[in-house]
């Protein structure tokens, strides 16, 4: 059993390690949570994070074939109780932990999927399911480890919780505007229907998106206290990052990638960490 629980560690300790190395903005915003939900907060990330890689950046490779080996992987790891794959390993304890869901687990799989081949959405139905699947999912996860087996707190902040996901990734689209239009060919805006991506464009999607933040805001209030500030954290740094693509003009967003500054995200720590200590949230 000691050998065991040691690899169990590596297990979490790898989905740290892939979380720190992708992404330091969400790496810095888990700190803020004790050990044992940061862990499995660190496994979720390793495991979308893994499946997103898969169908953004393996191009030389049969990506199909990989996610799909990747699924089954996982599956087959469900099954037995362990998975050679650390991330999947350290995935797989925190889904029997909390008890994720498997619907969650699927709807992320099926726009990952959806990823392989569809790459304009015009619908706004279209869009919206593949942002639950691509999002939504992701926050209920997290959602089901800050709520520890509470159901009734769970389904008093399911929708927050996924519209704070859908206001991450509408911010994550359009910062990685540049690259999706130039290199992966993808365009995740119905706004664009037959438009151009101009200034009066960018302000419609911008509303749409704060439109997103209010009502998410509105649940960060009512999360357990020692989630609280991890969750603001983040808010705050997505509500920073639109701002700046508020600032840019509509055809530079086209043409850089928008990025707050190190400096910033201290300033913004401390300003989060300010306001939820003098309850103004």
């Amino acid at each position: 059993m000691a050998d065991l629980n040691l690899y169990d560690s590596v297990s979490f300790k790898i989905s740290k390690l892939v979380t720190k190395t992708y992404s330091t903005s969400f790496s810095i915003a888990v700190s803020f949570l004790d050990n044992q939900v940061q862990k499995s907060i660190y496994s979720i990330y390793g495991f979308v994070r893994f499946a997103d890689e898969i169908v953004d950046s393996f191009s030389l490779y049969n990506k199909e074939s990989l996610l799909e080996k990747f699924e089954q992987d996982f599956y087959d790891a469900l099954n037995c109780g362990i998975s050679l794959n650390p991330v999947l390993n350290s995935f797989l304890i925190t889904v029997k932990q909390y008890q994720i869901p498997d619907e969650l687990i699927q709807a992320f799989l099926s726009s990952m999927k959806a990823d392989l081949y569809k790459t304009k959405y015009f619908d706004k139905l279209e869009i919206d399911e593949y942002i639950y699947g691509s999002a939504d999912v992701v926050g209920l996860m997290c959602l089901k480890v800050f709520t520890k087996g509470d159901a009734t707190l769970y389904e008093s902040l399911k929708m927050p919780a996924m519209r704070l996901g859908s206001a991450f990734q509408k911010v994550n689209f359009l910062r990685d505007l540049k690259n999706d239009m130039e290199i992966l060919d993808r365009q995740y805006f119905p706004e664009m229907k037959g438009r151009a991506f101009d200034e009066k464009v960018k302000t419609e999607i911008i509303n749409d998106i704060e439109k997103d933040f209010r009502s998410a805001k509105k649940g960060i209030i009512d999360l357990p206290k020692d989630a609280q500030l991890a969750v603001f954290i983040a808010f705050c740094y997505y509500q920073r990052l639109l701002n700046k693509i508020r600032q840019t003009p509509a055809e530079k967003l086209i043409s850089k990638r928008i990025r707050v500054s190190g400096i910033q995200k201290i300033v913004l720590l401390i300003w989060a960490f300010t306001v939820l200590k003098l309850k103004m949230i």
